[in-house]
């Protein structure tokens, strides 16, 4: 089969498209991948700067959606059915090896390119939202990174929630792209923001941050938070170093930097998984749907990945074999 393999750790320049053997396992989901999502800890991995040290050659992808090729028997999957899948590894890929426990049937009326758009982000951001944040109606959510794969479902799924939502945008031409999500804000990144932020809210400022960027923004990102604010920790996408906090900031204004890290998270609690997905459900039986992905040819797989770490995509990237 066809699949990109990382050959060295030197980000999207170190893949290579090429054969590879099949995916063989009798305990798990084989799945002939229809899309593979891609997501800003793939950059991090292909860096060596992720979490998760890998040594080349590996074929990086941690979201697929695509149709069962063969399945264990008590897995409760069956061949030919349209399933979406977390996997660690292996997604980039014409064919990939899920554990049962990771995989997902595919909503009806929901594409394979729509339904690995659905996998990290969304996940991620439900649980943000509604676990670690504890959004409720009414309140106000402001998204910086809007235009990117977190940011979009952040403002989809804060909407759907009840909450009113102030978008920071720092691409050239992404403003109608954060509006048509449903943003009733829409504010530019730059220098004096923090006070436009505070003129949108009447000078009380915003109930949750929204945060996958950290760098020179967090320190401002703490400083629009209303009383009893929490701001998300969901990443680091604009580089130049982790930020940090005076705690003291903290205690005075009563606001909390609250962290979210979803895969962990998930790897301690196993069944987290089954309950964001039923929460997603229910939205996607709504309605919910995450805007059209920017799709490219798993062949063409360097240079979406390089697209992507340029700033160059707006929402969700995916391969189609």
């Amino acid at each position: 089969m066809k699949a990109l393999l990382a050959q060295e750790l030197s980000g999207p320049s170190g893949l290579v498209y090429t054969d590879v053997d099949d995916p063989v396992s009798d305990e798990a989901v084989i799945i002939d991948v229809g899309a593979a999502g891609v997501c800003f800890p793939d950059l991090l991995l292909l860096r060596g700067e992720y979490q998760l040290k890998l040594e080349p050659p590996f074929i990086p992808g941690m979201e697929v959606a695509g149709t069962v090729r063969s399945a264990p028997d008590s897995s409760g999957f069956v061949p030919g059915q349209r399933v979406s899948a977390f996997t660690l590894m292996g997604g980039f890929a014409e064919r990939v090896a899920a554990l049962p426990d990771s995989v997902i049937p595919t909503p009806d009326g929901v594409d394979d390119a729509s339904a690995a758009a659905l996998l990290g982000n969304y996940y991620t951001m439900q649980f943000a939202l509604a676990r670690r944040g504890g959004l409720t109606p009414g309140e106000t959510v402001l998204v910086l990174g809007s235009a990117g794969g977190v940011g979009t479902a952040a403002i989809q799924l804060a909407k759907a929630q009840g909450a009113k939502v102030i978008a920071m945008v720092h691409r050239p031409g992404a403003e109608e792209f954060i509006r048509g999500l449903g943003a009733d804000v829409v504010l530019p990144l730059t220098d004096g923001w923090r006070q436009a932020v505070l003129d949108a809210t009447d000078g009380r400022g915003v109930d949750i941050v929204v945060d996958p960027i950290g760098g020179p923004a967090f320190d401002d990102a703490v400083r629009v938070l209303a009383p009893e604010g929490r701001l998300l920790v969901i990443g680091f996408a604009a580089g130049g170093g982790i930020p940090t906090v005076k705690v003291n900031r903290l205690l005075l204004r009563n606001v909390s930097v609250v962290g979210v890290g979803w895969g962990e998270f998930v790897r301690r609690n196993p069944s987290a998984q089954a309950a964001v997905g039923a929460e997603l459900a229910a939205l996607v039986e709504a309605g919910l749907r995450p805007p059209p992905p920017v799709c490219y040819p798993l062949a063409e797989g360097p240079a979406a990945l390089q697209a992507l770490a340029d700033g160059g995509i707006k929402g969700k990237l995916v391969l189609q074999p």
